[in-house]
């Protein structure tokens, strides 16, 4: 299964790399990865992880300006395409179709080859023309899929948090994670069952 993971210069670069960790432990996906030159620097900005640090984890990486390379082609099959995490600006950009560099391209070819578009936008609040371009993304097949917590499996930590929006991703791509906290309420007492 090949998947292309987009990182752009939104906040939350952990979770691109949280879910390429997750990804490359599983022997059946092709990672092809794309970060922009602002998603480096929020990397190292959040993470203290250098580009080659998450290069590491892919099988292939593209140079950002390479319109050329395969992933700009609807005839390289690939099965899913994540950006997490996703910023305003390169949500909008594929909203209008601009296809001025790589990630945008390989955006584009996948919502008109009909595959998983997800994106993790990342940036709040949102006003109207944000969510006209999820409406309009939503219409053209993305999955709009703000990480957003849930509490219920009681986190512990700012990677549990991190953890349960990239198995949420991991889900929507059929790929559920083995160790995934899922909603599963013990019986309440007071109502005698």
């Amino acid at each position: 299964m090949r998947i292309i993971v987009a990182v752009t210069g939104a906040s939350g670069s952990i979770y691109g790399l949280r879910l390429l960790e997750k990804l490359r432990s599983n022997p059946a996906v092709e990672l092809h990865l794309l970060v922009t030159r602002t998603g480096e620097r929020t990397l190292y900005l959040e993470t203290g992880r250098k580009p080659a640090e998450l290069r590491a984890l892919a099988h292939f990486s593209y140079s950002i300006e390479d319109v050329g390379a395969r992933l700009a082609s609807g005839s390289f099959p690939t099965q899913a395409m994540v950006v997490a995490p996703c910023s305003i600006r390169t949500m909008s950009a594929i909203a209008s179709g601009i296809s001025s560099n790589l990630l945008l391209r390989a955006a584009d070819v996948t919502l008109k080859e009909r595959r998983r578009l997800i994106l993790m936008v990342r940036e709040t609040p949102f006003h109207l023309g944000h969510l006209r371009s999820m409406v309009a993304l939503t219409e053209m097949g993305a999955i709009i899929a703000p990480p957003i917590p849930g509490f219920y499996h009681q986190p512990q930590s700012v990677l549990e948090l991190v953890d349960h929006s990239v198995d949420r991703v991991l889900d929507l791509l059929g790929l559920p994670a083995q160790d995934a906290r899922r909603w599963d309420p013990a019986p309440d007492p007071s109502q005698g069952v």
